[in-house]
Parts: structure tokens; C-alpha cells; sequence
């Protein structure tokens, strides 16, 4: 019974029981009679709440939100519908996904009456039929589904399981907003192999990389070195801009070989291209021996 009603019947039972003690007991009856009607008869159903309603065991109507009145005896409130969105957790234990690995699978599934004239009189319990339909669609959507796609794709698993679910409610009256999964759990011994698999596919695309990397210095190197080949001056620039970054250090000794000083030389280095040019020219006229004679 609800406040209004309940202040309604107070007020006719108060007015009765004072007319029956200071006026006459059977004037008081009447009140007495309309508050007893007025108890059984005004309903009243909140924004969310539709009253499924039988008169004489037929549909009379579907009533909210907001006050109204039945027939006593003839009339009877079979269902209170809440029109609200609702959720259902559901979950699948050791059910085996197309390659054969167990998993445990939790979701929920949020939904709301759209019809209530079929939620209270197409099914017994609509609520305990959500929570069976969306465990045996769980598991047949595991059982069709291969583990890695099941860990990896969510969003379409999610979607799918949506679409099955609402085919299966619709003609309840049942509407599905959306279904997520929550957790999928697999066995220990599988969790460490599939560790270790995907840490050897990390370490294989290291090595390609690395791989990589080094075939692209390498051809730069030889670029270089075609570049060097032709300015040997270029290659001497490069010797000195070597040992001044080496140089920057504070507090730093450095020994630097003196055939790389004399590298860094370009009269010098000339001249002894030179002369070794000339001995490999005319070997006799550079042996003394050739002189003396």
C-alpha cells in the first residue's frame, strides 16, 4: 500500500470511528466500507513501475505510471514490471573453447524490459531465464571460438554475444543493452607457455630488428668508405673531428699513436706517398748500391 492510499484509508477510518462514537454506529459503516475499498482498490506505480493487470483471468491492461484505481475482487495485479536498466552476472567454468583449452569466463549482460505485457505473461520468471540463456550462450560461444581470439578480440566477442542473447529475450519483451566479459581465466601451465611463446616471438622480432639495423649501417659504411676512397682529405677531417670529441672530456689523458699524427698530416703524408711511389717505380736508382756503381 502506498503513502497516498494509506492516508487516504486513515482519514475515512478516522471519520468513521468518530461519527460511530459521538453520531450513530451505523452512519460510521459507510466509511468504514470506503476505506476498505479505497485500500484495495487505488494503486499507484512510480516513473519506472508498469502493473500488469487481469480482470477475471483476461488481460484488463497495463497500468503507470502514476495513480489509478481497480476493481476489487474482479481485478488482481499479477506482475509489477521495473522498466529500469538491470544487470546479470553470468559465468561458464571449464568450458573448453575450439582448440580444446579450458577457461573460466565471467560477464555481465545489462538489459531492460521493453514489453511489459510479455515479461509477465510470455515466461514464468524472465530473470531466471536471462541468467540461463546468457550461461548457455556463453558456453556456445566458447565452444565455437578459438582461445586466442577469445583473449584478444573482446570487443567483437562482446558484440556477438549481444546479438545472441537479444534474438533469444525479444520475444519476452526482454531488450539487451550490452553484454561485456569481464575476466577470462585459463590454466596456470598454459599461462607460463603461452609466457614463454610470446616471450621467443619478442625475441625473434629483436634479432630481425637488430638484423636490420645492422645490414643499414653496413651500407652506409660502405657508402662512407667509397666517399673516403676518393677524398683522402675528407678521411683526414674526419680523423681530426674524432680525436677533438674524444678531446672534450675534462680531466681526460689521451695517447694518440704517432702514425695517426702523422696521418693528420696532409705535406707530409704527400711526401711519403711520394717517395714510396718513386722506390716502387725505379727500385735500383733508390739502392745505394745502384748509386755507388
Amino acid at each position: 500500500m502506498n503513502q497516498i492510499t494509506s492516508f487516504l484509508v486513515f482519514v475515512f477510518m478516522l471519520a468513521g470511528l468518530a461519527i460511530g462514537t459521538q453520531v450513530n454506529l451505523y452512519l460510521a459503516l459507510p466509511f468504514f466500507g470506503v476505506a476498505l475499498v479505497t485500500a484495495f482498490s487505488l494503486k499507484m506505480a512510480n516513473v519506472w513501475e508498469k502493473f500488469v493487470i487481469l480482470r477475471m483471468g483476461k488481460l484488463q491492461s497495463v497500468k503507470g505510471p502514476g495513480m489509478f484505481a481497480i476493481i476489487p475482487v474482479f481485478d488482481s495485479v499479477v506482475a509489477v514490471i521495473d522498466e529500469r536498466i538491470q544487470t546479470t552476472a553470468f559465468n561458464a567454468e571449464q568450458a573448453l573453447t575450439k582448440d580444446t583449452v579450458p577457461v573460466n569466463v565471467d560477464a555481465i549482460i545489462f538489459w531492460h524490459v521493453l514489453d511489459s505485457e510479455k515479461a509477465a505473461l510470455a515466461i514464468t520468471n524472465y530473470r531466471e531465464a536471462i541468467d540461463r540463456v546468457a550461461q548457455t550462450t556463453l558456453r556456445e560461444m566458447i565452444g565455437s571460438s578459438m582461445l586466442a581470439s577469445l583473449l584478444s578480440d573482446r570487443k567483437a566477442t562482446d558484440e556477438q554475444l549481444k546479438d545472441e542473447i537479444g534474438k533469444k529475450t525479444a520475444p519476452w519483451g526482454i531488450s539487451v543493452g550490452s553484454v561485456e566479459i569481464r575476466d577470462v581465466a585459463i590454466p596456470v601451465a598454459l599461462q607460463d607457455a603461452m609466457s614463454r611463446q610470446a616471450q621467443a616471438e619478442r625475441e625473434k622480432q629483436a634479432r630481425v630488428i637488430l638484423g636490420s639495423a645492422e645490414a643499414a649501417i653496413a651500407g652506409k659504411f660502405v657508402e662512407a668508405a667509397d666517399i673516403y676512397a676518393g677524398h683522402p682529405a675528407a678521411l683526414q677531417l674526419r680523423a681530426m673531428n674524432i680525436i677533438y670529441e674524444t678531446t672534450k672530456e675534462r680531466g681526460a689523458t689521451i695517447l694518440i699513436p704517432s702514425a695517426m699524427v702523422d696521418s693528420l698530416n696532409p705535406s707530409v703524408t704527400s711526401l711519403a706517398l711520394a717517395l714510396a711511389t718513386k722506390e716502387v717505380a725505379d727500385p735500383d736508382a733508390a739502392s745505394p748500391q745502384a748509386a755507388a756503381a
